[in-house]
């Protein structure tokens, strides 16, 4: 498995990208859950952040793409407004043992 972070790397309510191999992928504290998708909009297949570890709307609230403002539920990715209406995130999934956050292997190529 592929470390990705601490789970206190990251504040409640903020998000951070990292690299994983070739993909870029970001996490999102929410509720204290954390939430993992590849950094890539669905719409033209761009990454989201409008600033390093910026993936969140204003309020915090929902996932940002940057470049056409659609916005995405954080707990399943599912875009709710913007030009890819009905479409979702890709989810990523991970293993949180001792507070380390680890992206599963099939996740990591």
């Amino acid at each position: 498995m592929t470390r990705l972070c601490h789970i206190d790397d990251i504040e409640e309510g903020q998000s951070k990208g990292f690299e994983v191999g070739e993909k870029t992928v970001f996490a999102v504290k929410k509720d204290n859950i954390i939430y993992v998708y590849q950094n890539r909009c669905p719409h033209l297949g761009i990454e989201l952040e409008w600033l390093e570890d910026q993936f969140l709307d204003p309020d915090g609230a929902l996932i940002q793409c940057s470049t056409h403002g659609a916005l995405f539920l954080i707990e399943d990715g599912s875009c709710v407004a913007g030009p890819c209406m009905g479409e979702q995130l890709i989810p990523i999934n991970i293993d949180i043992n001792d507070g380390e956050v680890f992206v599963k292997p099939s996740q990591a190529d």
